[in-house]
């Protein structure tokens, strides 16, 4: 992890290439939806939110093990297990992950309406989002970059993972929206918290046959 944050202040243009990914986005979204006439409902504004933080962690995710060169590889299979170079890779994703979707939220409040009613739920519920995400998407980066077309693989084993995932997390940001009682987002709160434990499990368990590939 502290490689991964010390790579990340010192090349700064990744990070920043998010945020500027991010603010267009959001910025196209305000131009086409015309909300100077209030026409973006709440369930629209919701879903572009998640879109918007899906492509986000796609492309954040994305060069987890893509930047890694050989030879780097080589030396961290040397030194460390298996085990903690994905966990520490999880761990790391996450941490940016959450940053990421906090800045995209205020953002995209603040230039779109906040319509949120229980903002506190709708943090917890894109808290989870941005961990799931990372959970998921980075072993997938471990996989692709197995292969020589790794962007394309990403997106192609990315997306039955991360779609039961997102139905979850939309209806439960609806209930924050509505600002119903926290009890309705029950079943799906348990449902994403099972995925990120499965997920964590299966790539703590499954890795070390890919790393030694």
């Amino acid at each position: 992890m502290r490689k991964d944050f010390l790579l990340e202040m010192r090349q700064k243009y990744a990070f920043n290439g998010m945020l500027l990914y991010v603010g267009s986005t959001v910025f196209v979204c305000y131009l086409s939806f015309g909300l100077r006439s209030n026409v973006l409902t709440v369930p629209v504004w919701n879903a572009v939110l998640w879109i918007i933080l899906l492509f986000t962690s796609v492309n954040a995710i994305a060069k987890s093990f893509v930047q890694e060169n050989r030879g780097r590889l080589l030396y961290f299979y040397s030194i460390v297990s298996p085990q903690g170079v994905i966990l520490s890779k999880i761990l790391y994703n996450s941490c940016l992950m959450l940053v990421l979707a906090l800045i995209c939220f205020v953002f995209y409040a603040f230039v779109l309406g906040n319509p949120v009613q229980d903002v506190p739920m709708f943090l917890l519920t894109i808290l989870l989002g941005a961990i799931g995400f990372s959970t998921s998407l980075t072993m997938i980066s471990g996989i692709a970059a197995k292969a020589a077309n790794n962007g394309t693989l990403m997106a192609v084993l990315s997306f039955p993972v991360i779609v039961p995932m997102l139905l979850m997390l939309i209806k439960m940001s609806k209930n924050a929206l509505d600002g119903l009682d926290r009890s309705a987002s029950l079943d799906e709160l348990l449902t994403i918290l099972a995925i990120n434990m499965i997920v964590v499990t299966v790539s703590y368990i499954l890795f070390p046959y890919l790393w030694r590939s």
